[in-house]
């Protein structure tokens, strides 16, 4: 035997290794950059055409808009200031948001008003974020629920105590059903409906004048809604939409799929009708055909007709996307429910409903987004939007030739309110998600 084998070789290591940094092409940004742009010949090359394209767009758009004018009284003074900073006019004229920029957001409101829009969409604000985010105080619904009413008197003006008997009738009616919730779900519900109607009817007009006449306080000046206008009625419909086509729109799908055959036949023929025609022909309806089908001398604020088809409209697409929801849980959910020894409503409320509602979320919030963004169509029955403003802009002498800049600012106050529903949407989502991926 040799020396060599008779002395004992180490196969285990008694120190440790110093630790050394990861390859630079295995983290970071390198490695994104290869995993994403640069994994293949093929990505290769659409990487490197994009980014040429990206460069020539970029490369004609970014000076056009960083080399624009902002202040000028009109776009023959916008072109006297291009022509003598740069010798040409090939640049924006920005000058018109920063001289038409209140009428963009607030149409032909009062400016002295200026305050109630902006105290009313701070509310708004305030209004929605208990029931978006459930970790902040709960006692900040009570601001949720007062919002629809504060919203009315400070956009509209008047008398406060308007809003506050129409809210008293939605206490009564509360108040009705749980009186008589003990004869049944249905006795209570058309128990609440019948005297929240005969207070609205019969009841609280006499109240309200009562009061208006010994206690003069909260009068705003009234406004009317054809100075509304701008983004400001986009949002007064948007919000007001989609606060109310989500409700209506589980009872049509559960109406749905409802046993009872006139209450199935009435969701049916109401969700096919809608969904059948286009929402510009109800937006004429509720703007020129209505008023031949009220009585003489009605007075019907065209903004609630507007309201109410845009929530008609939006509600019997919110059934089939609620219903889809109903239709991908499982039958074992409805059959637990019934172990449970749960009613009908309990059962919906408590175990099913939630389960299907978190299954459409996208569905739900991709119907919000064209929603808000269908709001436009305004226009077209003379109330003035944003787009519709940008048309009443152009029409003066004084801007008559600009396009762009004020498409791509009215673009870019769309888009940034439907990006943050969409990454809402997707923060729920993974909120709410339950799996374990």
């Amino acid at each position: 035997m040799s020396d060599t084998a008779k002395q004992p070789v180490a196969y285990v290591r008694d120190t440790m290794l110093e630790q050394k940094p990861a390859p630079l092409s295995q983290i970071g940004a390198v490695r994104w950059i290869k995993e994403n742009l640069f994994s293949g010949w093929f990505n290769s090359i659409l990487t490197l055409v994009s980014i040429f394209v990206v460069y020539k767009i970029l490369a004609g758009t970014l000076p056009w808009m960083l080399g624009g004018v902002w202040s000028a009284g009109s776009l023959s003074e916008c072109r006297d200031i291009l022509n003598a900073k740069f010798g040409n006019t090939h640049y924006a004229c920005w000058a018109v948001l920063t001289e038409r920029w209140n009428q963009l957001l607030y149409g032909f409101y009062p400016s002295t008003e200026y305050w109630r829009a902006n105290l009313a969409f701070f509310l708004m604000l305030l209004a929605i974020a208990p029931i978006l985010f459930d970790a902040l105080p709960r006692k900040l619904l009570w601001i949720s629920a007062a919002f629809p009413f504060l919203m009315v008197w400070l956009v509209w003006g008047g008398t406060i105590w308007g809003p506050v008997g129409v809210a008293v009738g939605f206490v009564i009616g509360a108040l009705a059903m749980k009186a008589l919730v003990r004869f049944g779900d249905v006795l209570a519900l058309i128990g609440a409906v019948v005297a929240a109607i005969v207070w609205w009817m019969f009841i609280g007009p006499s109240v309200v004048d009562a009061l208006d006449a010994s206690l003069p306080i909260g009068h705003l000046k009234e406004v009317e809604s054809r100075e509304l206008g701008g983004f400001m009625i986009c949002v007064i419909i948007g919000i007001a939409g989609i606060a109310l086509s989500l409700p209506i729109g589980v009872v049509l799908a559960l109406g749905r799929q409802s046993d009872l055959l006139i209450v199935k036949v009435i969701c049916v023929g109401f969700i096919e009708f809608i969904r059948g025609v286009p929402l510009i022909t109800l937006l004429f309806t509720a703007s020129l055909i209505l008023n031949y089908f009220l009585p003489p001398n009605t007075n019907f604020d065209l903004t609630i007709r507007v309201i109410i088809m845009v929530t008609m409209f939006s509600s019997a697409y919110m059934a089939e996307v609620i219903r889809g929801g109903l239709a991908a849980l499982p039958k074992g959910q409805y059959e637990a429910a019934d172990a449970l020894g749960l009613d009908y409503w309990k059962a919906q409320r408590l175990i099913i409903m939630p389960q299907a509602l978190k299954i459409s979320i996208p569905g739900i919030v991709n119907t919000f987004i064209g929603l808000f963004k269908d709001t436009t169509l305004v226009m077209f029955i003379g109330i003035f939007d944003m787009l519709g403003l940008s048309n009443a802009i152009r029409a003066n002498s004084a801007w008559n030739g600009v396009y762009w800049e004020l498409f791509i600012f009215i673009g870019l106050v769309f888009w940034a309110s439907c990006f943050a529903m969409s990454q809402y949407s997707q923060w729920l989502e993974r909120k709410l998600r339950t799996d374990h991926h």
